[in-house]
C-alpha cells in the first residue's frame, strides 16, 4: 500500500513540475521581450540584408517587417479567442 501511495505522489509530483514548465513556456510566448528581440533581430537582418542589395533607405524599409510582426501579436490574441469561442460551440 505505502508503494502505490509513493507512486501516485510521485506522479503528481512530476504532473506539477510539467505543469510550471508547461505555464513558463507560455508566459514567454507572450512575453514583452520575446517579442522585442524578435522584432529587433528581424529589424538588423532585414537592415543588412537591404545594404547589401544596395537599397536607397535601408534603415526605413527595413521597419516594415518587424511592424508586421508587432501588428500580428496584437491581432493573433484576438483572433484565437474567436476561434475558440466557435470551437466551444
Amino acid at each position: 500500500m505505502q508503494s502505490e501511495l509513493e507512486q501516485l505522489k510521485s506522479r503528481i509530483a512530476a504532473l506539477e513540475a510539467r505543469n510550471k514548465r508547461v505555464e513558463m513556456d507560455k508566459a514567454w510566448e507572450g512575453s514583452l521581450v520575446r517579442k522585442s528581440v524578435i522584432m529587433f533581430v528581424t529589424y538588423i537582418v532585414v537592415v543588412l540584408f537591404l545594404f547589401a542589395i544596395g537599397s536607397s533607405k535601408p534603415f526605413v524599409d527595413a521597419l516594415v517587417p518587424p511592424t508586421g510582426f508587432l501588428l500580428s501579436t496584437l491581432v493573433v490574441g484576438d483572433l484565437k479567442q474567436w476561434w475558440m469561442k466557435r470551437r466551444q460551440n
